[in-house]
Order: structure tokens, then C-alpha cells, then sequence
């Protein structure tokens, strides 16, 4: 087999950790995207306001950042395997108390205590991609894993609404913690230890080896770019379904079927996109996706009642675009530390972006204002901040992207003289 084939074809062991990191991605993006369909559900049986919901979503993404942190230390200094299964267990267990919760406070802490695990559990699973497959590999691979934001809309949250409806707010949660449990048993099973990382260096204290990646200045531009993408990612995202049902006049129940024909359009597309940013580049693929998103983010924010069938064209082609940014700008986050930082700078990317999020959350409450007849004021207001953050993370990825090829470039060269 030729190297090029080489980077191409993936092993039937490589494709089961996909299949099994997608799922964990699944399980861990749905306990967060189901919050928003359940937002109208929430804020009125629980007597909430926009600011309380706001802090619900936000408690989460706080508490996923300030364990990232305190994480980093040693996400390198332990198997990759063993750091997934603990952190989802926990995981499992926040989402178990969610389940349980009879009150605000009470999901509240709930809130805190999945996002204390699920705040690792992105960036080891990076690690792993990072760790398994090649730079040239990335970019199906992150195709293929973020299929889980699809996947969710498919299957998951129709099937969350419907258990809401047919239940309570609760029964989703309950459905959650019992597809976790199994896929943590066949993640103990299938999943080989993931050591390389643990042979490249010496054995570091976790906080100097902490302090030390945060003071590489390498990393610094990339560490701010990711907090950017967050921040245009998480502040539309809390308030847009109780948005399209007061403001647009979708009703409740339409919710399912918007979502599954969102996610089965999804589904065609990341594959796609993961492809296109491997073949015509990851910048050309963000720079293109961020076009698309700037566009349909404006027009999504200023609707007023139209057709449901508008309303999930709008949104199909938005969700495309995000996506079109998020999946090359992690393929390329992933070769920016050295190997022997891998873990640790994942986590403290993906402690930016949790905080980042919750920050966001807490700025469109803020802004936010619910009318008494449920209508919510201000929400194009967003959309244009939005767009701006959006602007900004373009000029950002492509120093990184310079950066990147730079680094690759000078490793190339150092393979070649080896080989000489």
C-alpha cells in the first residue's frame, strides 16, 4: 500500500473508534442541544425567565470550562482510554441527576455536574483523533464524529420531544443516561489503550506541564480563536427555539419534524464538508462556510411568521454553514500543539470554549427580553454581533493556517533528512 493510500483508506479498527467517538459525541451534544428544544417547555413550567434559563445553559458551560482547566494537567499524563471512561461515567451520572431534578436549583446543579465531565470528554476525544489518524485523515474523521450534531436532530431530540410530550421534561434526560451506560460498556470493550503521547516526554508535574503550555505563545492565537467560534456558536443557540415558536409562530409540535429534516439534510452534508476541507483545504472550506453562515444568521434573526417549510430551509442552510466552520477549524486546531501537549492543550481549548459559551449565554440573556405575550425583543441584535465574531475568526484562521503549514513544512523536511 502506498503512503498516499495509506492516508485514505482507514482500518477497520479506525473506523469502530469512529463509530464509537461519534457516539459519545452524540450522547454528550444532546444533553446540550435538547436544553433548547426544551427551553419553552422549561421556562414555563418551571415559572423561569430568560435570565434564569440563560443561567441554566451557562451553569453547564461554566463548569465544563473551569474542569477542562484543571484537567489539563494531566491529560497527558494518563491513557487516553481510561481518562474517556472516567470522565463519562461522570458524565453519566449529571445527566442521571438532571433526570431526577424537581426544581431549578435542583437542575441546576444537575447542570454543573454533567458539565464538570463533559467539558473533558471533547478534548480527549480530540486527542484520540489526533493520536489515531493522520493530519490528512482529520478532516473525514471530524466529518464523520460531528455528524453528531445530525444525528441528534434525526433521532435524538425528535425522539427527546416526543418523550417530553408524551411525558415530562425529564423523560429525555432519562433517555440520555441509558444509551450512555451502553455505549460506556462496549468504549470499555472495543477501545485499545491510547499510550503514544504518554513515551514522547518525560514525566512532568501536571501543573508545570499546565503553566507550560499556557505560556507557549504558539498556542495563544488558536486558545482565542477557539473562545471566538464559541461565542458565535452558543449565543443564538439557548433562545432560538422559544424564538421560532413566539416570534415566527411554529408550534410545539412542528419541533420534531423541523429537526429531523434539518438533521437528515445535515447528514448528506458533513460528510461532504469533512471531504471538501481534506481535497480544497480546511481555510478555504471555513472561509466558505463562514460566508454562507453570516448571510443566513441575518435573515434567520429578523424572521417574522412565515411557512414551516421556510423556516426549515433557513435553518438547514444556517446549520450548514456553521458546520462548514467548525469542522475544518478543528481538523487544523488538532495540528497545532506537539504531540507531548496534545491532551493538555485540548482541554484547555475546550475549557475556552465551554466558558466561552457559557459567557455567551449569559450576554443573550442579557440582551434578550421576553414579552409578556411570550415574544422575545432584541434577538437580530444578536445576529449582527454574531456575524461580527464571524468576521473576526476568519482573519484569525488564517494566521493559524499559516502557522500550521509552517509547522508541518519544517517536520517534512526533518523526515527527509532523516531518510538522507
Amino acid at each position: 500500500m502506498s503512503s498516499k493510500q495509506s492516508t485514505t483508506i482507514f482500518s477497520s479498527y479506525q473506523k469502530g473508534v469512529i463509530a464509537l467517538l461519534a457516539i459519545v459525541q452524540f450522547t454528550v451534544v444532546l444533553d446540550f442541544m435538547v436544553m433548547a428544544p426544551l427551553g419553552d417547555m422549561l421556562m414555563k413550567s418551571m415559572n423561569l425567565n430568560a435570565k434564569q434559563f440563560a443561567s441554566a445553559v451557562s451553569a453547564y458551560a461554566f463548569s465544563a470550562g473551569i474542569s477542562g482547566l484543571l484537567a489539563a494537567g494531566f491529560a497527558d499524563k494518563y491513557d487516553r482510554k481510561k481518562l474517556l471512561i472516567i470522565f463519562y461515567a461522570g458524565f453519566i451520572v449529571g445527566t442521571a441527576l438532571c433526570a431526577a431534578a424537581t426544581s431549578f436549583h435542583l437542575l441546576l446543579f444537575g447542570r454543573i455536574i454533567t458539565g464538570l465531565f463533559a467539558g473533558v470528554l471533547g478534548a480527549v476525544a480530540m486527542a484520540i483523533i489526533a493520536d489515531l489518524f493522520s493530519f490528512n485523515q482529520r478532516g473525514r474523521v471530524m466529518g464523520f464524529v460531528q455528524m453528531s450534531f445530525a444525528v441528534s436532530q434525526v433521532a435524538g431530540i425528535p425522539i427527546g420531544l416526543y418523550l417530553a410530550n408524551r411525558f415530562n421534561w425529564h423523560a429525555p434526560f432519562s433517555m440520555i443516561v441509558g444509551f450512555s451506560f451502553i455505549t460506556a460498556v462496549f468504549i470499555y470493550a472495543f477501545l485499545k489503550p491510547v499510550t503514544r503521547h504518554m513515551e514522547q516526554k518525560e514525566k512532568q508535574n501536571p501543573i508545570v506541564h499546565l503553566l507550560k503550555t499556557v505560556s507557549n505563545k504558539t498556542y495563544w492565537l488558536p486558545l482565542i480563536t477557539t473562545a471566538l467560534l464559541s461565542i458565535g456558536g452558543f449565543m443564538l443557540m439557548p433562545f432560538s427555539t422559544p424564538f421560532i415558536i413566539n416570534n415566527v409562530g411554529v408550534s410545539q409540535a412542528d419541533l420534531p419534524m423541523i429537526y429531523v429534516i434539518i438533521g437528515i439534510c445535515s447528514m448528506i452534508t458533513l460528510p461532504l464538508i469533512g471531504k471538501l476541507s481534506d481535497r480544497i483545504g480546511k481555510l478555504t472550506t471555513f472561509i466558505a462556510g463562514s460566508i454562507l453562515a453570516s448571510i443566513m444568521v441575518i435573515v434567520y434573526t429578523n424572521l417574522t411568521p412565515i411557512p414551516v417549510w421556510q423556516v426549515i430551509v433557513i435553518s438547514a442552510l444556517m446549520f450548514a454553514g456553521v458546520m462548514s466552520r467548525m469542522i475544518p477549524s478543528q481538523a487544523l486546531m488538532t495540528a497545532v500543539p506537539k504531540i507531548q501537549d496534545r491532551g493538555a492543550f485540548m482541554s484547555i481549548n475546550s475549557s475556552l470554549q465551554q466558558i466561552a459559551g457559557g459567557i455567551a449565554s449569559v450576554i443573550a440573556g442579557m440582551i434578550i427580553l421576553q414579552q409578556p405575550d411570550g415574544k422575545l425583543s432584541h434577538f437580530n441584535t444578536l445576529g449582527y454581533v454574531v456575524v461580527g465574531v464571524m468576521v473576526i475568526c476568519v482573519f484569525c484562521l488564517q494566521a493559524i493556517n499559516k502557522q500550521v503549514f509552517h509547522k508541518l513544512h519544517i517536520q517534512q523536511e526533518e523526515k527527509t533528512e532523516l531518510v538522507a
